[in-house]
């Protein structure tokens, strides 16, 4: 129980970040949220890291060569990308595209790694493709044959290919630290975005008290304590199992913007559901069979277990 509560936060965290990254956008531009996010969250990790898996940062750092690929993919691209988009569309219908990552995940394993496709999981990615086109048309299609995507939407779709070639980089890269590697790709995010940020004239910092609020929140709960929540549950419930639950992060999303007084449209309920059915079909073969945890499995980064949609 207390493990599925942990999963459950975490991905209504993680949907936090959707939502609140819109907010932090009006008074920060996309780089130095993104700075000052990790910034913020790094030295916690460093310390959570230290007591709980007490890692040898030397051993760590001969695999700087992944570490910094996971680094500039997972860590840098897909949050530029992310909070980019947001400045462009709302927050459930970054999240509706977010939430195809799983399928473009699949494909991308089938086209790279050569890894088998059931034909249960072709028609869930089939199927959640033609909800993401319905959100993204805003339940009309052919519109975008004539109109095409919008400026946020192509951001959104960039942030989920970077995130697809992080994953596949996690399954590919050595065993590491779970929590030690988030760490170390944070440490290396900072260190190259700073001086980019430095030249053009950044950082910007938050002008008024909502702005801050929302710094603090990003900061600590998607970026800290998502992480060590969704480890804590992979100790107990296999990966393959806890990765279904990553198609709360549309559900929680929908529930805070409607909380929030926002209007849900038509196209994005439809559309969601198509993309959250058609995601839970071809991950269905993670309700038949448990696979083995590793034991001390601690973090979504290990290349055995399925990873967050927003590190």
């Amino acid at each position: 129980m207390v493990a599925v509560v942990s999963l459950v936060l975490a991905t209504a965290f993680w949907a936090g970040n959707n939502v609140v990254g819109v907010v932090a956008v009006r008074e920060l531009d996309p780089m130095s949220l993104v700075l000052l996010r990790w910034c913020l969250a790094l030295v916690p990790l460093v310390v959570i890291a230290q007591l709980v898996e007490r890692p040898d940062w030397r051993a760590l750092w001969r695999h700087w060569r992944w570490l910094l690929a996971q680094s500039v993919t997972g860590i840098l691209a897909y949050s530029l990308l992310l909070y980019s988009a947001l400045q462009h569309i709302d927050a459930l219908s970054a999240s509706l595209i977010n939430a195809f990552n799983p399928a473009l995940i699949s494909i991308a394993a089938v086209v790279i790694l050569r890894q088998k496709l059931s034909r249960t999981a072709a028609i869930g990615i089939l199927v959640a493709l033609i909800g993401v086109l319905i959100v993204l048309s805003r339940g009309s299609v052919l519109s975008l044959f004539t109109g095409g995507f919008g400026v946020g939407d192509v951001l959104m779709i960039g942030a989920i290919l970077a995130w697809t070639a992080y994953t596949l980089l996690l399954r590919q890269a050595p065993r590491m630290p779970a929590i030690s590697a988030t760490a170390a790709q944070v440490a290396i995010a900072v260190v190259l975005l700073a001086p980019v940020s430095l030249i053009v004239g950044g950082p910007t910092f938050p002008q008024t008290d909502g702005g801050w609020w929302a710094l603090g929140f990003i900061a600590v709960f998607p970026s800290v304590l998502s992480y060590l929540l969704w480890g804590r549950a992979l100790m107990v419930i296999p990966p393959a199992r806890a990765g279904v639950f990553l198609n709360l992060i549309a559900v929680f999303t929908a529930i805070f913007v409607v909380v929030a007084g926002q209007p849900l449209t038509l196209a994005q309920a439809i559309g969601g559901l198509i993309v959250l059915g058609g995601v839970a079909l071809a991950n269905s073969a993670a309700f038949r069979r448990a696979p083995v945890v590793v034991a001390g499995t601690t973090s979504p980064v290990s290349p055995t277990t399925p990873t967050p949609n927003d590190p």
